[in-house]
């Protein structure tokens, strides 16, 4: 999910990107420090932040959702999704939060989840298997990290659309499926996402860490 960086204030805004994506993001985000590396390869991730910072504020967005049924995982897949899907949030967070200990200062990070982390759905085995992985790592990060005033969130959201989303939802039948499951009745726009990791990233939720939190028009609920 290809989330719109926001306008910064002045912030200084870095962007790691999964090479895959580098072109589109580049059109659509000018000014944007961007940093391109395979998030998958550890070695390779640790060279390019070696000189990235200070950091405050983090969102693990990164992720693939390669779709096999359960009986058809392959390997491959397999690894690729959790390399990307969780350990790649893992090593970003260990580089950005060991720079803010260092520094003696607060930080927020929110990891991209998805409602998928808490519910069975067709042919996402994998991907349900990375977001859960995700929502249980981002609380024990919450749990370690908030002795230096480091506060660690997870945003679950429902279909987003993206325009990834809008091609990959854009079958009445298989949309409909998922609707009737919503109880508000449609799926996110990307601005209910981002609105919601601000939150998690301001002051405003100053008490809040180790919650993973529903951007899914009630379907967790149901």
């Amino acid at each position: 999910m290809n989330l719109p960086v926001p306008a910064t204030g002045g912030a200084r805004v870095f962007h790691i990107l999964y090479v895959d994506n580098v072109h589109m993001h580049c059109r659509e985000c000018p000014g944007v420090e961007t940093i391109c590396v395979d998030l998958a390869d550890w070695s390779a991730t640790e060279a390019a932040l070696s000189s990235v910072g200070p950091v405050d504020l983090l969102v693990n967005n990164a992720a693939v959702a390669k779709l096999q049924p359960f009986l058809e995982v392959t390997e491959e897949v397999f690894d690729q999704s959790f390399a990307v899907n969780v350990k790649s949030a893992l090593l970003v967070s260990q580089i950005v939060a060991r720079q803010m200990i260092a520094r003696e200062v607060p930080g927020a990070i929110v990891n991209v989840s998805s409602q998928a982390s808490q519910r069975a759905l067709q042919d996402h085995s994998v991907y349900c298997a990375t977001k859960g992985a995700l929502d249980t790592l981002t609380k024990v990060m919450a749990l370690e990290l908030g002795p230096n005033k480091i506060r660690v969130n997870a945003v679950n959201p429902t279909v987003v659309m993206t325009n990834m989303g809008r091609i990959g939802w854009s079958d009445p039948e298989k949309a409909g499926r998922m609707l009737n499951r919503i109880p508000l009745g449609r799926f996110a726009e990307v601005e209910d996402v981002v609105n919601s990791i601000l939150f998690l990233l301001s002051d405003k939720s100053a008490m809040i860490t180790g919650s993973c939190l529903p951007v899914d028009g009630g379907f967790l609920a149901c």
